[in-house]
């Protein structure tokens, strides 16, 4: 069997941003994060069928280290700092920090407990390998030749798109979100090639740091959920961990990295703690879960009633989008806002086969729960109802969506 992860590099670029923050202001940090399937009805066949294939894919992760020239191309980016890049240069994966075996209802089931600035590191890597484990099982020639009829409609409708635009308009701007959904690393590089060749101006840039890398194209990237969480369990009060994730974030880099995630208690208590502060600081806001249109409405109103000119601040939104959605919510916002959108799934894996909805999430940092409460039903994590609950109370949040 070849190993599917063949760098580290071939990871989103967020982990490589947060994981900088870690190291730096909380290293002892002690994590847990836990394996979900949300659609584990809609599989071709049970998810344990890859168990043994996953483990030895694990053992080969485990053996990986950076590459001098991968470790020069993150020297590169000038908010990744050297004495990072010093510390990736003797980074490897620990195997006993991951257990992946069969829970007692016979699920698939994945653990990762260990240090965080080693545990945070699996997660895109082991979403891309369970997905392309269980893709390979079912696989047909007349499945990728769906694949490519559905990627030349997306490029076609980009053409559209972009003779479209008013020049005078803030661009429409499409990047891939997609390494932890994706079909197969081969099909996902095969995408952004396409769309990078057929669009340049509309498609900017890949969450993936090795393809962004090879194929010379920007790696985008700033924040997860995990980041702002792991401030739940540190020595912060809980009512302030949002603005101590900020702050945090924005004392390592100064002015770059500036779009901020606002979906991890929910956009209204996001926004109580968004203060005119923050809302000069950084340069926009990630919608990840919600109603698009009523959150990017509720972004306008606080912008303005905090007298900030909104059309300075992008919005980026990367929750379930394709490419007419993201048209569509362009048009709705352009004369407001710059707009971006990060598209995962409908990308890389679009090839008429029911996708994997798979997540491997921050469940507990140093001994306490932590947990997201989304604003979209079903995408809500924790280990612990207890803690939701108090979280809600303390963020004044009436109803938790499960």
């Amino acid at each position: 069997m070849s190993p599917i992860i063949q760098s580290l590099l071939d990871t989103d670029l967020y982990k490589f941003t947060m994981l900088q923050v870690v190291l730096h202001k909380f290293p002892q940090t002690h994590s847990v994060y836990h394996f979900r399937c949300r659609n584990l009805d809609d599989t071709a066949y049970p998810l344990v069928e890859i168990l043994d294939d996953l483990n030895m894919q694990l053992d080969m992760l485990c053996q990986l280290k950076f590459k001098e020239d991968e470790l020069q191309y993150l020297r590169s980016l000038r908010f990744i700092k050297s004495d990072f890049v010093d510390y990736l240069e003797l980074f490897q994966l620990k195997r006993r920090f991951i257990k992946a075996g069969i829970d007692d209802e016979g699920r698939l089931d994945i653990w990762v407990e260990g240090p965080m600035v080693q545990a945070m590191m699996f997660e895109i890597f082991v979403l891309a390998i369970v997905n392309e484990l269980y893709f390979q099982r079912i696989r047909t020639p007349e499945v990728l030749a769906e694949g490519e009829r559905r990627l030349q409609h997306k490029i076609a409708l980009l053409k559209q798109y972009e003779a479209r635009q008013n020049p005078n308009d803030p661009p429409f701007l499409v990047s891939d979100f997609g390494t932890r959904r994706r079909y197969s690393y081969a099909w996902q590089k095969h995408v952004i090639e396409e769309l990078n060749q057929a669009s340049p101006y509309i498609f900017r840039g890949t969450s993936n740091v090795l393809i962004a890398k090879d194929l010379n194209i920007t790696p985008i990237g700033t924040m997860a959920h995990e980041f702002l969480q792991a401030f739940q369990a540190l020595d912060v009060r809980l009512r302030n961990f949002q603005k101590s994730a900020l702050e945090t974030w924005v004392q390592e880099y100064r002015g770059d990295l500036g779009i901020a995630l606002t979906d991890v208690v929910g956009m209204d208590a996001f926004l109580r703690d968004f203060d005119l502060y923050f809302a000069k600081l950084f340069d926009g806001l990630r919608h990840d879960s919600g109603d698009p249109y009523e959150w990017g409405d509720k972004a306008y109103a606080h912008y303005k009633k905090l007298k900030v000119d909104s059309k300075s601040k992008m919005l980026t939104f990367s929750d379930g989008l394709n490419i007419e959605k993201a048209w569509d919510l362009h048009n709705y916002f352009k004369d407001r806002f710059q707009v971006s959108f990060g598209i995962g799934t409908n990308l890389t894996n679009d090839m008429g086969q029911t996708a994997l909805n798979i997540v491997l999430k921050l469940v507990e940092c140093n001994g306490q729960s932590v947990a997201k409460i989304s604003d979209s039903p079903g995408k809500t994590m924790t280990d612990n109802d207890t803690f939701l609950a108090y979280l809600r109370q303390v963020f004044d949040i009436s109803e938790v969506s499960t």
